[in-house]
């Protein structure tokens, strides 16, 4: 994607215009790792301190045992280095990076108990964040060659919605709003409220917004479209709409509103989708529905 084009869709409000940058603080990395290695009770590793003498060394690699692509690498590191902070690392595919199955991505050399307690959770983290990635380069490969990119929503897992919104950003995504405070998007429900007209919603939320955010509506029939886009909306969600209908409201809006389609999208339809126009797709399955890739610590 072009800057030019970043910075276009930045511009609307909705899309996070910052790259492949790690979200977290050093100190929130520490924070989140030391939590889950605390969750996993690692300080009192029964099974290692039985079997494993405290002055044993170790090396091993991590490998991707399937085509995918990497994410979370921080978060594994920072979970050695807990457990073991002269432990020595090697990282051979950064985040972002595509990799072939039997993949070493990084080596760890370092005492084997720690490297041991860390092992689980340094692959948690690595194989929920490297399958949302590589289930998001899987939708941005489908609709390549056409205008839309592939954006995601928010159903995130609780606290994690930062670093699985940079593994989709990994895998070539972009990142819709990032929280409820980001943009306006006016749903459904947020209709009842005004009894369905979306003319005095826009106009509310113009009135109370902040100066710059963008606002958007759901829309499930043409006629909605076209009082969002007379409302002066920015962006225009097609929710659920049969292709031929979304074509017709590609052509409605004509370039005075950003397109969105969004809901059911799969693998297998969001080519057709995307052939009709939009701007953007979202799915909502990039973040709550990637499988896992997966990933082994392999000793020598």
């Amino acid at each position: 994607m072009s800057k030019q084009r970043e910075s276009e869709l930045a511009a609307h409000g909705f899309v996070r215009e910052e790259g492949l940058h790690f979200p977290l603080t050093k100190k929130d990395l520490t924070t989140i790792v030391a939590a889950a290695l605390l969750e996993d009770d690692t300080r009192h590793d029964i099974t290692t301190a039985a079997t494993v003498t405290s002055n044993r060394r170790a090396r091993c690699r991590l490998v991707a045992r399937q085509p995918g692509v990497i994410a979370g690498l921080a978060l594994a590191c920072e979970a050695f280095e807990q457990l073991d902070p002269a432990v020595t690392m090697r990282v051979e595919h950064v985040d972002g990076t595509r990799v072939e199955a039997n993949t070493p991505v990084m080596f760890v050399s370092g005492h084997a108990r720690g490297v041991l307690s860390a092992e689980r959770v340094a692959l948690n983290f690595m194989q929920r964040l490297s399958g949302i990635a590589t289930l998001t380069a899987r939708y941005v490969d489908a609709v390549a060659g056409t205008r839309a990119h592939i954006l995601d929503t928010r159903k995130t897992t609780p606290l994690l919605r930062r670093l699985e919104k940079y593994a989709v950003r990994a895998g070539g995504g972009l990142n819709h709003r990032m929280d409820l405070s980001a943009a306006v998007l006016i749903k459904d429900n947020h209709l009842a409220a005004v009894d369905g007209d979306i003319a005095v919603a826009v106009s509310r939320a113009r009135g109370v917004a902040p100066a710059g955010i963008k606002v958007e509506v759901e829309c499930d029939t043409l006629d909605q479209v076209r009082a969002a886009v007379d409302a002066g909306a920015d962006v225009v969600m097609l929710d659920n709409m049969q292709l031929m209908e979304m074509r017709d409201a590609v052509k409605l809006v004509d370039g005075r509103a950003v397109t969105e389609a969004s809901g059911g999208i799969t693998l297998d339809t969001v080519r057709l989708v995307a052939e009709t126009g939009v701007d953007w797709i979202s799915v909502g399955a990039l973040t709550h529905s990637a499988p896992a890739l997966d990933l082994a610590l392999d000793f020598d």
